[in-house]
């Protein structure tokens, strides 16, 4: 406790001197940041081995170059971003000029997740920096071999009156929690995302919340069903399913089920051989807790969950389970309840698009939507009546790994965009100037008011 109230006000009095508002400086961290990132590349790939079995190559992909390729552009464009804007002044303010002007927020408190625990620790730190303030990292207790090079990373980066890790699990949540920052960016689940918000509301603190939820996987009778199932069943299965855009659960047309079934198991073999659980690029369940509870999806003995119809097998000693196909699962049955965030996928039938469509609509918004077809009107219908956080025509998951969309929730699945601009928009307050000149000075906006009303009316 002692040591958070510490670093909060070293973080107050090193923001006060305001060396952070110039754009050179932050450009100089950015840089910093980018070359102890590739210097520590290796370690940082064999963290998340450590952590989760990512494969070094799933491990560049998924999160190193997503956060190289953020500062990178940021580095790029962060002059123009700051740029004071000067926007059009009505003849009623005359004479004067307008702008528009993007400050930092203060202290910052970054929340990062186990699941990519590098780049969605690191990629809103770049908003950060770019937005000029200073920030607390708090990186997930369940992922700590990726936490413990974070803070080496940052310690050779960075003062902890400017950059601070704070490790810890719950306790130290609250701890955080406890103290008043001027922007808080979380990225978890619902539950403690509410519990975020409720907290940053006694200081009314602004909070972008990056959540997840149930993200459907429509499939329709006009779709490429082998190219379908090759790029589901890997937006699927990548990192174990343990992603919070992952697809969550697949409504497929009738007419093409048994296609598509046959596709995707095809693929999970090509992908990972005949015996899953022998292939060492096999990512593994976070913890314990979260592998006891997937197992209960796929261990057979709640048939709403649906027919196991590939995989299901599992190493508890390794946390490692199977890429599960589960056919036909009930609408109210357990693995249709909660986001699964495994490496589960049940696969629904429906009779048309009309019946996956309200499907969609009757449950909370989405944080993705992923739609595959060939027909192009029912393509804009799907994208302009469903709402949902952002998503993809034919594909899984690229939409986030471009830092020229923003990447955000809705309803449910959270509140706030980042990534790119969007970063740095979140990490700032807009503040809007109006310049006056002396004269004239239009007596009418001043008492005595008396009969100026129609004056005022046809000046305005």
């Amino acid at each position: 406790m002692s040591d958070i109230v510490s670093i909060m006000e070293k973080q107050r009095d090193f923001f006060r001197k305001g060396g952070t508002i110039y754009i050179d400086y932050r450009k100089k961290q950015l840089r910093s940041l980018l070359s102890a990132i590739e210097r520590h590349e290796s370690e940082i790939l064999a963290a998340l081995h450590e952590d989760l079995n990512k494969s070094s190559f799933e491990g560049y992909i998924t999160e190193v170059s997503i956060v190289k390729d953020e500062i990178k552009y940021t580095l790029k464009h962060l002059s123009k971003w700051a740029r004071p804007k000067r926007v059009k002044t009505p003849i009623t303010l005359f004479p004067g000029k307008s702008y528009r002007y993007r400050e930092p927020y203060g202290i910052t408190l970054v929340m990062a997740p186990w699941n990519y625990p590098f780049q969605l620790t690191l990629a809103p730190l770049v908003g950060s920096i770019s937005g000029g303030n200073c920030t607390v990292l708090k990186p997930s207790n369940y992922s700590p071999a990726t936490s413990a090079i974070i803070r080496k990373i940052m310690a050779e980066c960075f003062s902890e009156e400017y950059v601070a890790v704070i490790e810890g699990g719950r306790e130290a949540n609250q701890t955080l929690l406890q103290q008043k920052f001027d922007y808080i960016f979380f990225t978890g689940g619902v539950t403690v995302g509410k519990l975020v918000m409720e907290a940053a509301s006694k200081n009314l603190t602004p909070v972008s919340l990056e959540l997840g939820g149930k993200s459907p996987c429509i499939v329709d009778k006009t779709a490429d069903i082998d190219l379908t199932a090759k790029r589901i069943m890997w937006g699927k299965f990548v990192n174990a399913g343990q992603t919070c855009v992952a697809p969550d659960y697949i409504l497929v047309e009738t007419a093409v089920k048994d296609e598509l079934m046959a596709a995707m198991k095809k693929w999970l073999v090509k992908f990972h051989g005949e015996k899953p659980l022998e292939d060492p690029e096999l990512p593994k369940i976070i913890t314990q807790k979260h592998f006891e509870r997937l197992s209960a999806l796929v261990d057979g003995k709640n048939v709403a969950n649906g027919k196991v119809a590939f995989g299901g097998s599992r190493n508890p000693a390794t946390r490692q389970i199977e890429p599960t196909l589960l056919d036909s699962p009930t609408p109210d049955s357990p693995v249709m309840s909660e986001e699964i965030f495994g490496p589960v996928m049940p696969v629904i039938p429906v009779c048309n698009m009309n019946e996956a469509i309200e499907y969609v609509l009757s449950r909370p918004k989405p944080l993705a939507l992923y739609y595959f077809t060939r027909d192009k009107k029912s393509e804009k219908y799907v994208i302009a009546n469903v709402p949902y956080g952002g998503g993809c025509i034919n594909d899984t998951l690229i939409h986030l790994a471009t830092p020229h969309m923003p990447f955000g929730g809705v309803g449910n699945s959270g509140m706030g965009h980042y990534h790119g601009k969007e970063s740095f928009t979140s990490f700032t307050h807009e503040k809007s100037v109006l310049k006056r000149g002396a004269w004239p000075d239009v007596p009418l906006r001043y008492q005595p008011y008396g009969d100026k009303l129609k004056v005022a009316k046809l000046f305005m």
